[in-house]
């Protein structure tokens, strides 16, 4: 997260407002509903609602991340190791929401 809301200093001024803003949210829900859902886990719905939030956000990151990419905003190798670090991250909370019970 901090190596994402360093790079959003990089970001055109006329995108700080817009697509910054989307990121900065994104990037804080996804680590936040893992928390969140983690401390509920003994309900069972209620921690999978969590970590669909949280993968749903991870999901969301990918899309600004290639939107960055595809404007030039950011390197295409730090959006590629970015990238890579939110499908590991949407893969493990997959693997955590079938296998919940083994954690």
């Amino acid at each position: 997260m901090l190596i994402v809301h360093k790079a959003l200093r990089t970001l055109p001024v006329f995108e700080r407002n817009e697509l910054a803003s989307q990121i900065r949210r994104a990037s804080k829900s996804c680590p936040a509903n893992i928390a969140e859902g983690w401390a509920k886990r003994r309900f069972e719905k209620e921690f999978k609602h969590h970590l669909d939030s949280a993968l749903g956000s991870a999901n969301e990151m990918e899309v600004h991340i290639e939107t960055a990419r595809d404007l030039n905003y950011w390197r295409k190798d730090f959006c590629e190791k970015l990238l890579d670090r939110y499908q590991k991250l949407g893969g493990k909370l997959t693997n955590l929401q079938r296998n919940w019970k083994t954690f």
